[in-house]
């Protein structure tokens, strides 16, 4: 590692190549599931990456790679039962949501659009409707990317308060 530190690539390949199989085992013993054990190979690889500058070459490599590695899998068991908190099996698949005109009826949508200012009415249907990027939409009425949120700021606003709550 402490060729690589100082830019020799050569070094650093062979370090990867060395350590990648036993990474792996050592992941593979923590996380079972082979899909999501590879993928914190992976993290482990560039969180060492990112932390190469670290490594203090006069100490052995190995304890500061098994430590790297340890933290990534804890910071990822973490994550994993913070979300499993929340996370619930179910039989079957929740139904789609039903897209806003049919929600609302396409009628009390429309004339909600309609009692929009111009302005307000042509920012939604570029950015909803046909789908641009701010800036395109931007570009296209001639103002700039603050002033179009802006705009579609109140857009969205105002047709809320003229729809009332959705539920």
């Amino acid at each position: 590692m402490g060729l690589a530190q100082k830019g020799d690539h050569e070094a650093y390949r062979a370090l990867l190549e060395d350590i990648s199989v036993e990474l792996r085992r050592f992941i593979r013993r923590r996380i079972r599931d082979e899909h999501e054990s590879e993928d914190i190979c992976q993290e482990v690889l560039l969180t060492m990456h990112r932390a190469r500058h670290t490594y203090d070459p006069s100490r052995p490599f190995e304890p500061w790679l098994y430590a790297v590695a340890r933290n990534v899998v804890i910071d990822h068991e973490r994550g994993r039962q913070a979300r499993t908190k929340w996370e619930a099996l179910v039989e079957e698949l929740p139904e789609r949501a039903s897209p806003a005109s049919e929600l609302l009826g396409e009628t009390r949508l429309d004339e909600a659009l309609k009692a929009l200012p111009q302005g307000q009415r042509n920012v939604i249907e570029m950015l909803k409707v046909e789908g641009l990027s701010v800036e395109s939409a931007a570009r296209r009425a001639r103002i700039s990317p603050g002033a179009l949120r802006v705009r579609a700021h109140r857009a969205y606003r105002a047709l809320r308060a003229l729809l009332g709550s959705v539920d």
